[in-house]
């Protein structure tokens, strides 16, 4: 089944929204499912990113425009060569919507952990990572 996830660009200034494909099964019940698959499909993305042993890579001038609004011009490789638990960062995930860290919407509607997952051809995910504001107040 086909959905898609909302994916703000990193860094991007303007607010500005991609909706990105996942390919994900049919049968997934649950919340702790959906997220599971979709920190392991992100993993396995990430190691043939890393495992690209690329010579050179010319960037058109679209492409550094597009990449320049994010704020960092990169040639796509990965340097960090430390190789991913792939089991501690499905568990951090869940950790993180357990915690209060993540929201997770399927069209307009929050899902709750505790309901059954209903998902649908064509569905739209907006997972939000919420963060804590430091400062003084004068």
């Amino acid at each position: 089944m086909k959905i898609y996830i909302n994916m703000k660009q990193a860094g991007s200034r303007r607010n500005v929204l991609a909706q990105k494909p996942y390919e994900i099964p049919e049968d997934l019940s649950s919340l702790q499912e959906l997220l599971d698959v979709l920190v392991r499909t992100e993993v396995q993305a990430y190691r043939e990113r890393q495992g690209k042993d690329e010579v050179l890579q010319i960037l058109g001038a679209e492409e550094i425009e597009a990449q320049a609004e994010t704020g960092k011009v990169a040639f796509g490789r990965v340097y960090n060569e430390k190789k991913i638990n792939e089991e501690k960062a499905v568990n951090n995930a869940w950790q993180a919507y357990q915690d209060g860290l993540v929201r997770v919407f399927q069209n307009d509607a929050e899902i709750d952990a505790d309901t059954p997952l209903r998902l649908q051809e064509g569905d739209t995910l907006t997972l939000i990572r919420l963060t804590f504001l430091s400062g003084r107040m004068w």
